[in-house]
């Protein structure tokens, strides 16, 4: 990513990551490049390192499908070596995405149109959301030569332009029964105090984004420490002040050994 840099001033800069918010003086801009992408590997979770180191490497001509890519689901439909044709996908920035998982939605087309239900899954490379229950079909799993498996229901993906999100505005109960609300086309907005909301253009009512569960069940908006949980400030602290010494120098300097003997010189051929 970067050039390579004289081995003094990357270590330099590597024992000022964790002592300094800003990078040493008299640096090149490529020196000062890798200072900055330095700090901010030294300041990531370690949440999201484990997920960069769980990234699966894709080939350049990978069709994503349903199924998480590099699990074994995914193997089978894209085994290696092979070229599937690939697909053309409505290029949509992050920006203009409007449909998140857990958001309530209508579906506008197809054998269940008209009917409601919440986004569990957001395929994005596909513009594709899955709802809890509808649009399904059939299939058989555990199928083998003796036993024809059992059937179980799997929703099927729809294109973000198939569904709509719900107007809260006329979600009301009436008798212990909740009134559907109506869809509505969403506008991106920005609040007085700068945050970036989806507004209906139906009742101009901003359209929070859900609290959903990750993979693992937490909900992090709502979550709360434990007794055992390991606190924001204490993982965050700065308790590891990175030297130059070697180990055995450090471990000299901590007994007080005083080294009197010098190098000797070293020839290379």
């Amino acid at each position: 990513m970067f050039p390579v840099l004289r081995l003094s001033v990357s270590l330099e800069l590597a024992s000022h990551l964790l002592t300094l918010n800003e990078p040493p003086e008299a640096l090149t801009a490529d020196e000062e490049g890798f200072w900055a992408f330095c700090w901010s590997a030294s300041t990531m979770r370690l949440s999201a390192l484990l997920a960069l180191a769980s990234k699966a490497t894709l080939p350049p001509n990978y069709r994503y499908g349903m199924s998480r890519p590099g699990s074994l689901a995914d193997k089978k439909r894209n085994p290696p070596g092979s070229r599937r044709r690939p697909v053309a996908v409505e290029p949509i920035s992050d920006e203009d995405w409007h449909l998140f998982c857990g958001d309530r939605v209508e579906i506008l087309e197809g054998k269940d149109a008209g009917k409601q239900g919440r986004v569990v899954q957001v395929i994005r490379q596909r513009n594709w959301v899955v709802l809890e229950g509808l649009n399904t079909h059939f299939r058989y799993v555990g199928r083998t030569k003796d036993q024809r498996g059992t059937m179980i229901p799997s929703e099927a993906p729809l294109l973000h332009n198939q569904v709509k999100l719900v107007d809260p505005v006329d979600r009301q109960a009436h008798g212990g029964l909740w009134v559907e609300g109506k869809p509505t086309e969403i506008e991106w907005r920005f609040t007085e105090a700068g945050e970036r909301v989806r507004v209906s253009t139906r009742s101009g009512r901003i359209i929070p984004k859900p609290d959903f569960p990750r993979a693992d069940g937490i909900v992090p908006e709502t979550w709360t420490d434990g007794p055992k949980d390991t606190s924001v400030e204490d993982a965050l602290e700065r308790t590891y002040v990175p030297r130059l010494k070697t180990l055995e120098e450090e471990v000299m300097e901590a007994m007080g050994i005083q080294e009197t003997r010098r190098h000797k010189k070293v020839y290379w051929y």
